[in-house]
């Protein structure tokens, strides 16, 4: 009886060491693989980073068949950092044809009724923080062509860590052509 209580308890602690080895192994591999995927997604969405040529092809990605005006990152929320430069990107598609012009423009303004309450900064400070891209007129996109801009901010340390928006309208020729926004958030540097 003795004999078969050894081998019981031998194997009872083979066994445990076999499970926490493999417990340590499997929560190893799923914090790697969170990491991954958090630098993965939190690369992509740093406009300031991507070329003309990967941004493009992004805000490519981001049209369907009737979208005309899209922005980049499709979630239509950044976060900027005090003291850093980041952008998001603007997508303009000609689906007027000829007959509607092949000439565009658009206009970055501040489209929160709430900023002074929650920013306690005036929309004129805002705006100043567009460093490039806060507007751009005449625009050539052919028919059924796109076009992508990109709007730098340049948020100074010190500024108020708060959340407001911004609003992209596009023009054409025959007038207003479509509108997006994007939400953006100060952070801290």
């Amino acid at each position: 009886f003795n004999m078969i209580s050894k081998k019981n308890r031998k194997a009872q602690m083979q066994m445990s060491v076999g499970t926490i080895v493999t417990i340590v192994l499997l929560m190893t591999v799923l914090i790697l693989g969170l990491v991954l995927v958090r630098n993965i997604f939190g690369s992509a969405t740093k406009v300031i980073d991507l070329t003309n040529e990967q941004l493009t092809e992004e805000v490519n990605k981001l049209f369907g068949e009737d979208k005309a005006v899209v922005v980049y990152p499709a979630s239509r929320r950044m976060e900027v950092v005090q003291g850093e430069i980041d952008a998001f990107g603007i997508g303009i598609k000609n689906l007027l044809g000829t007959a509607g012009g092949n000439t565009f423009s658009y206009e970055t303004i501040v489209s929160d009724p709430d900023l002074q309450r929650k920013c306690g900064i005036s929309e004129n400070v805002v705006l100043g923080w567009i460093s490039t891209g806060r507007a751009e007129n005449d625009i050539p996109i052919p028919s059924g062509d796109k076009s992508t801009q990109r709007v730098l901010l340049d948020i100074p340390v010190g500024s108020p860590l708060c959340t407001f928006r911004l609003r992209v309208n596009v023009n054409s020729a025959l007038g207003s052509y479509g509108t997006e926004f994007m939400d953006i958030t100060i952070k801290a540097k």
